[in-house]
């Protein structure tokens, strides 16, 4: 056996935080890591790409029953249901350090999901057999997903989610910014991300943009990587005049992180939209406040009763596997075939090789980036109209739209790109 064959001893978690930690250190005082996006060595990394591990569809299910409900406030309480479930990863398992995302990357998967919510999380507007006038029965309803990296300085990626047998949509810009205070990461979201944006085209399209609030990496010191947020976040709704605060609660310095979080839903004026704290929500106002841990069980209190029910119970789930296409069928700068080698490399712990190959590939983004500069060529996305435009809200090209198709039917034959950026 050659020794390049032989694997390399995998570090354990303490030594790979002492390294990860040596590592930010040489970043106190940098407005903005994300933006360096500076290189780790394979054996910090999680072997997965960045556009495959990020996405908001951990429980598909949630998306996909948006706009079942009759009644306003039950839409609403809809799409919080589903923004408490997107990232189960985070609650579920440990934070982790993914592949950054190449320009010009895409990837493309589907969940087969049955949108019915047990009878105990029933909704306003929701019988207790689960109907209502848009329900199309307990057959299994396809969620199509498709998100491309469409810009590297900052680094930028736009997504589209759709759920075509219920008429629910998701559009947006992912985009983070970090800061390392030099006992934890602050994540805030960049400034092309202005949240995520979910229509309902069978409620008179109805659009709700839903922001993100600042996280925080903590626990590396101590060699116990988790993710706290102690911030507010918004919901909005002009069609219906709603609007939802959630409020993370700070923990403690002292006993066991309670993750409790707050909110409230009231009308509000679009026009002249100031209010942004619970406390300043007048209480003639207030629908609904919300209540419970975001890692446990949430509750809503409809105003004028005093019994809460029940939203989501957090506890039992765990993401939910997707579909992706046949490995024959990703084109060369689909994530998963893109990042393969290095994949298997760090799998199969031959971490130096797995850096060299990781290495390699970043060389050949900066060679297309001097080439592209050197000759004034202007680098555009294939399956969006623009790197960050239109603002907040990325609308699909010709061939995106195609794409999404394909994976509704299952049909995943592209061509490759003629005008690579990976």
């Amino acid at each position: 056996m050659s020794t390049a064959a032989v694997p390399e001893k995998a570090p354990d978690d303490s030594s790979k935080l002492k390294t990860f930690l040596s590592i930010l250190r040489k970043f106190v005082g940098v407005a903005d890591i994300a933006s360096v996006r500076f290189s780790l060595p394979a054996q910090l990394l999680e072997p997965r790409p960045n556009l495959e591990y990020w996405n908001y569809l951990d429980r598909p299910e949630t998306f996909a029953s948006i706009g079942k409900s009759d009644d306003e406030l039950g839409r609403m309480l809809e799409v919080l249901r589903f923004w408490f479930t997107k990232d189960l990863k985070y609650i579920k398992g440990k934070p982790c350090k993914p592949y950054n995302s190449t320009l010009g990357e895409f990837f493309r998967c589907s969940w087969d999901v049955n949108d019915n919510i047990p009878e105990e999380q029933n909704l306003p507007g929701i019988s207790s057999n689960g109907s209502s006038s848009v329900q199309d029965g307990d057959d299994k309803v396809k969620v199509c997903y498709l998100t491309e990296q469409t810009s590297h300085h900052p680094p930028v990626s736009a997504f589209y989610i759709d759920c075509p047998e219920r008429g629910v949509t998701a559009r947006g810009f992912d985009q983070i910014s970090a800061k390392f205070t030099g006992t934890s990461i602050r994540v805030s979201p960049g400034q092309h991300n202005l949240g995520i944006f979910v229509n309902i085209e069978k409620r008179d399209n109805e659009e709700y943009q839903l922001t993100h609030p600042d996280a925080h990496l903590g626990g590396i010191l101590r060699g116990a990587l988790a993710i706290t947020v102690a911030d507010t976040c918004y919901i909005t709704c002009p069609k219906t005049g709603m609007k939802a605060i959630l409020q993370y609660m700070e923990e403690g310095w002292i006993g066991r992180s309670q993750n409790k979080l707050e909110g409230v839903i009231f009308r509000y004026n679009k026009d002249k939209d100031t209010v942004t704290r619970i406390k300043d929500v007048p209480e003639s106002d207030v629908i609904a406040r919300i209540t419970g841990s975001w890692h446990g069980k949430i509750y809503f209190t409809p105003a004028g009763t005093k019994e809460p029910s029940l939203l989501i119970d957090i506890t039992p789930l765990f993401p939910v596997p997707k579909n992706i296409p046949p490995a024959e069928e990703q084109l060369s700068n689909e994530s998963l075939k893109f990042w393969g080698d290095v994949t298997n490399a760090i799998v199969d712990k031959q971490f130096g090789q797995a850096t060299k190959l990781k290495q390699d590939i970043e060389e050949r983004q900066r060679e297309r980036a001097a080439e592209r500069k050197e000759k004034g060529t202007e680098w555009n996305p294939r399956f969006f109209t623009g790197a960050v435009t239109p603002l907040g809200k990325p609308e699909l090209t010709e061939e995106g739209q195609k794409v999404l198709q394909g994976i509704r039917s299952g049909e995943y034959t592209l061509t490759e790109s003629t005008v690579k950026g990976a």
